[in-house]
């Protein structure tokens, strides 16, 4: 018996199956290389390695593009730069000198921290991370730490630079020493990363964590919830074309920042990381403008003619969120004259539902009542009076007046609105004896 024999009978395979020929073997050799082309002809493309525009020229010292200087620590050596803006200066719509109004009772109701409110705008630092990956992990390091603070009218940034790899421990260790001396930190999606990628680097290190036990206001919440209403998304760069009216020139995209380092690191070219130091620059001095722009939203008295009502309605959502009273309702009460309908129309809606928990039935109805006066259709006022009508005042009739006429004469109902009041009205033609 021979070997194939063998296995047909392992296999199962009927022992008079045709032996496979050349020219069968050859179609099957055929098909696989088929199959094998078609695979690869969906391959990406590799594009042609881009153009060095820095190959063969003369390498530019780090000192040459960024003027700092090199400290030194009980862990080592690094890099620090230092920039100071001077009040009359400007970042986008807003002067350096605004920065040092910031309200820290409307910072505490942005960051929900209520420790904030017992700060100075002095004792805060600003912190925005440069890393060798978006990803975070333990292999993972912030070769440039952003940090930046007010110091009477003028703002501060500081940037800790680790020209390599040996020089994390002492940039940390002055990080550490920094924020001592501060009492509240600030970041954009930094509770999401920076924070705990440096407090993991901490640990590598040997070295204590500053940052874990200060108060922390993380803007990108607080920008999502008062202004990402009426933006594309929350980033900080949208932010900063679309609120505080910077644009950026020639900025290097932050996905493209690690491998600059890593460029840096085998070329020791300091234009490398020029543009690095400034889009890190400009990161920490918007932060300190969206915080203060954010800030008046939630003062005590927001400048009505110029910020956008869309987004004082925001702030009085956002009051009512932390469990605010007083302020919503006085903001929501201005907002009711908005010029901008829906802002108006949304805000009687807010307000009177404020009144509603409370009990203040009289407040509540008088804005349901003018709202209906002006759209006798509104589905919301109509709701709310026949409810009142009918479980407060007994009044059934109008009750039955007010729903009927919307289901008549409301062309733009939502079908769920329609089939909610046709069940209303049954309701209603019950309790009036009619069946």
């Amino acid at each position: 018996m021979t070997v194939k024999d063998r296995l047909r009978r392992l296999t199962g395979e009927p022992e008079t199956q045709k032996e496979e020929t050349k020219s069968d073997r050859q179609q099957r050799i055929s098909e696989l290389r088929r199959r094998v082309d078609m695979i690869m002809s969906r391959r990406p493309v590799p594009h042609p390695p881009v153009p060095d525009p820095m190959k063969g020229q003369p390498v530019v010292d780090l000192y040459d593009v960024v003027p700092g200087e090199e400290i030194g620590n009980d862990q080592g050596r690094f890099f620090l730069y230092e920039n100071t803006l001077p009040a009359a200066a400007s970042h986008g719509c807003r002067c350096i000198g605004e920065f040092s109004s910031l309200d820290m009772n409307a910072a505490a109701i942005l960051g929900n921290d209520s420790d904030l409110a017992a700060c100075a705008c002095t004792e805060g630092l600003f912190l925005d991370t440069e890393t060798t990956g978006l990803s975070g992990g333990t292999g993972t390091i912030a070769f440039l730490i952003g940090v930046g603070w007010f110091q009477g009218d003028a703002f501060v940034t500081q940037q800790i630079f680790a020209r390599d790899f040996s020089e994390e421990g002492a940039s940390l260790a002055y990080l550490r020493d920094l924020a001592r001396e501060k009492k509240f930190l600030v970041t954009f999606n930094g509770k999401a990363f920076d924070v705990g990628l440096l407090s993991t680097r901490f640990i590598m290190n040997r070295l204590p964590d500053p940052l874990s036990g200060l108060p922390h206001l993380d803007l990108l919440h607080p920008s999502r919830r008062l202004i990402g209403h009426r933006l594309e998304n929350s980033r900080l760069g949208t932010l900063e074309q679309e609120i505080l009216g910077l644009r950026r020139h020639g900025d290097i995209p932050g996905s493209e920042i690690p491998q600059r380092y890593f460029d840096w690191l085998r070329r020791r070219d300091g234009r490398l990381m020029e543009d690095v130091f400034e889009h890190n620059r400009l990161d920490v001095v918007s932060m300190a403008t969206l915080t203060v722009h954010l800030a008046e939203l939630l003062g005590n008295e927001p400048d009505m003619e110029r910020i956008a009502h869309e987004d004082l309605l925001a702030a009085a959502r956002l009051f009512a969120h932390r469990g605010e009273e007083a302020r919503p309702r006085r903001l929501l009460t201005s907002l009711m004259d908005s010029g901008n309908p829906a802002v108006a129309s949304e805000s009687r809606k807010i307000l009177s539902l404020m009144y509603k928990r409370k009990e203040r039935w009289r407040e509540a109805v008088e804005i349901w009542e003018a709202m209906h006066a002006r759209d006798a259709c509104d589905p919301f006022a109509v709701e709310e009076l026949a409810k009142w009508c009918e479980h407060r005042q007994r009044d059934f009739e109008r009750a039955f007046s007010l729903v009927n006429h919307i289901l008549e004469k409301g062309r733009t109902l939502s079908p769920m609105d329609r089939d909610a009041f046709r069940y209303r009205l049954n309701r209603l033609k019950r309790r009036r004896g009619e069946g």
